[in-house]
């Protein structure tokens, strides 16, 4: 062997040893998307090809649930589902989710509940032979090169919103902490625990509901950034604007849904980048490792959507004339339909 071949080995030697020494995060990817479900919860994690589904909106949330994983992620199996607490706007939209993909393994804080979205999710999970498992805090699991490890519920709460399964995430040096909807009782008791609660990222619990977000969880937590899932308009008044107070007060970038649409974070292991699907009046302030993607400007209406064959069409399409008026939906671009849950019409072609 000459010396150029023997160089070019040795180098090729010494770039394995290099990348076998990197951390995991640094040889792998991850990402959050929170999916905009209006009034309800519903975030995807991925990570190195696995993938974790925490709640899935209301139950007129499940096509847009299964449209978002078949066809925006292109998943073909969940690793994990967890429904933090039985509530409709969080396990309603997960029959979607099991239909669209074979689920691996569930966490529930509890295995029953007297609820007709609660039983549709217990149905669909016993059709993939799969029982709810409940997890207890300070267990923890492996998501790809990501450590998940569970905050909540630490005991039994009469309030079904602290029995929210609150997890943390962990990828590098970055961290994101899902709250669920869980309120001031369940996070003075995370506080009390001991268990690290300090985190880059924070999806606020219950919607940026007053009762929660409180000073003592946020001094603990320490978010740079926060993502309220939340429905324009709501009766709730989500967020309170206590609570928006709180997380300014604590420094955290807050992004909302009702604003900016899906919301999609990633992490290089070192810092966070956020996309937002439209801007909003949070969303538009952008820092150093934030960007805001603006939607295109497109026609108020680019398709007319028909809420009973669920099948969408240019406006000037024939079947859009002998549509029942109630039916009709205005939809703003093809993708918008597509991730509702659309078909295109066979006779426009859209």
């Amino acid at each position: 062997m000459n010396i150029r071949k023997k160089m070019i080995r040795w180098l090729f030697l010494i770039l394995i040893d290099l990348f076998l020494a990197l951390p995991a995060w640094a040889q792998s990817n991850f990402s959050v998307h929170f999916i905009d479900v209006g009034q309800a919860d519903a975030a995807v994690v991925l990570c190195d090809g696995q993938a974790m589904l925490i709640d899935g909106g209301n139950t007129e949330d499940s096509s847009l649930v299964y449209s978002y994983l078949s066809n925006t992620l292109g998943l073909e199996e969940l690793d994990y589902v967890v429904a933090t607490h039985p509530h409709e706007d969080h396990v309603g939209g997960l029959a979607g989710a099991l239909n669209a993909c074979p689920v691996q393994k569930i966490y529930s804080p509890v295995r029953d509940y007297d609820s007709e979205a609660f039983r549709d999710f217990q149905k669909y999970a016993r059709q993939q032979g799969l029982t709810l498992e409940q997890p207890q805090a300070g267990e923890s699991f492996e998501l790809g090169s990501a450590q998940v490890q569970v905050l909540s519920p630490a005991r039994e709460y009469e309030n079904a919103n602290d029995q929210s399964i609150v997890l943390r995430v962990v990828y590098g040096d970055t961290s994101f902490l899902f709250a669920g909807d869980a309120e001031w009782d369940a996070e003075h008791d995370m506080v009390e625990s001991g268990l690290e609660l300090g985190s880059t990222l924070l999806k606020v619990g219950h919607h940026g509901s007053d009762t929660s977000s409180s000073y003592v969880f946020l001094r603990a937590v320490m978010p740079e950034y926060a993502v309220i899932s939340v429905g324009q308009g709501n009766s709730y008044g989500h967020p309170d604007e206590q609570a928006l107070s709180r997380l300014r007060d604590a420094g955290a970038q807050v992004y909302r849904t009702d604003l900016n649409g899906h919301i999609v974070a990633e992490s290089d292991g070192e810092k966070i980048s956020i996309t937002t699907q439209r801007t909003g009046e949070t969303g538009a302030q952008v820092g150093e490792s934030q960007m805001a993607e603006a939607e295109a400007e497109i026609p108020e209406a680019a398709y007319i959507g028909n809420q009973n064959t669920k099948k969408f069409h240019y406006p000037d399409c024939s079947s859009v004339d002998s549509m029942k008026e109630s039916n009709k939906v205005e939809l703003k671009s093809r993708e918008e339909a597509i991730e509702q849950g659309y078909v295109p019409c066979k006779r426009c072609d859209p």
